[in-house]
């Protein structure tokens, strides 16, 4: 049996928790998740877990901040004036999309004073251990789903929409 390895297109489910055994994203009731190991397309700390996995194995395994979304970082809070909101109200918690170059950047919305906002722009997964559970159902030399770019249209990015 085949082992995965880098170029390969494996096809994966998978059970995301964290420390306290919420769950925070899985495959269950969707077809599996299907990336080419190495192309970048999940963090790093799930692609490297996949790689010499054979079909029909499962595995466990704990990513730290670092192999995984980063750690939090105080430089990603931005203020910003609330005359920037015209008439929009907004709630502490609340998901933000803001413009940049690189296209829409989600941000989540940590206080309201009376004259500024403070956003967090931090993945909302950043500075957490991550625990999965996996299975690799399937290994190919090509894509065996519809591929569909990941381009996070909706107001927040959640880890499932585009993988791990």
């Amino acid at each position: 049996m085949s082992k995965a390895k880098n170029g390969d297109y494996v096809q994966i489910h998978y059970t995301g928790t964290l420390d306290d055994g919420t769950v925070f994203d899985s495959s269950v009731d969707r077809p599996p998740l299907e990336f080419q190991v190495g192309g970048g397309q999940v963090i790093p700390g799930f692609n490297n877990a996949v790689l010499g996995m054979e079909v029909d194995t499962k595995k466990t395994f704990t990513l730290s901040p670092e192999e995984a979304y980063g750690e939090l970082r105080e430089d990603m809070k931005r203020d910003f004036p609330k005359s920037m909101l015209g008439d929009h109200q907004i709630q502490v918690g609340q998901m933000l999309r803001f413009s940049s170059p690189q296209g829409p950047v989600p941000g989540t919305v940590l206080a309201i004073g009376a004259d500024n906002f403070t956003v967090d722009f931090n993945h909302p997964l950043a500075g957490k251990s991550l625990t999965f559970k996996i299975t690799l159902v399937g290994v190919s030399d090509a894509p065996t789903q519809m591929q569909m770019g990941c381009s996070c249209s909706s107001s927040t990015c959640s880890p499932g929409e585009c993988g791990p």
